[in-house]
């Protein structure tokens, strides 16, 4: 079977092959196509976001699609990023800008004070309309420079106490078991492996 992964991020590509470690499937990423349009994700939630691009692209290619929208959210910043925070720092900016308006904006902000999470919705959506949805949390603290040469994203700024380390000084195995995208993964996958096993 053919699941199509909504999203042009081959980091995020790894992360949930390495993840669903379902064999049976084939997956192509929108980086596989050429000439589908641009989505428009003007959401107001992870989810409304997750089931603009899994619907638009299901239909656009008659597959199942996995899509997902993630995000950080920052306590003492009210929440922000949030779904807004792959263009934090603006339209085109890089991981690198994201995390530097972050940082500045928490400049000021005590240890204690410093709490965040990883917030991510997962949908699975087959060509006939029908689908699913999971959420995944995973909760930490904003460091006060950048650790770790692993992930993307906000993974070098986001500090996990249990293990003394930032997401992005993980190696790929132990995020695959406790970020906020493998959580949403283990609870999508007994209904992946479900549209398997009734195609077989």
């Amino acid at each position: 079977m053919i699941l199509i992964l909504a999203t042009g991020n081959q980091g995020k590509v790894r992360e949930i092959v390495t993840g669903l470690a379902l064999p049976s499937l084939s997956y192509k990423s929108l980086n596989d196509f050429s000439g589908l349009p641009e989505i428009i994700e003007d959401g107001l939630s992870f989810l409304e976001n997750a089931l603009i691009k899994a619907r638009t692209i299901s239909r656009l290619l008659g597959l199942p699609v996995l899509a997902d929208d993630s995000g950080l959210e920052v306590d003492c910043l009210k929440s922000q990023p949030g779904i807004y925070s792959a263009r934090f720092a603006g339209p085109e900016a890089t991981d690198r800008a994201n995390n530097e308006k972050l940082l500045s904006l928490m400049r000021e902000v005590p240890d204690d004070q410093r709490t965040a999470r990883f917030v991510c919705v997962m949908v699975l959506t087959r060509p006939s309309g029908e689908w699913v949805q999971a959420e995944g949390v995973c909760r930490g603290l904003i460091t006060r420079s950048p650790l770790g040469d692993q992930g993307f994203g906000y993974d070098p700024v986001f500090y996990l106490p249990d293990f003394q380390k930032t997401m992005a000084q993980l190696p790929l195995e132990i995020k695959n078991k406790i970020s906020h995208r493998a959580l949403a993964l283990e609870k999508i996958r007994p209904h992946l492996a479900a549209m398997v096993e009734n195609i077989d």
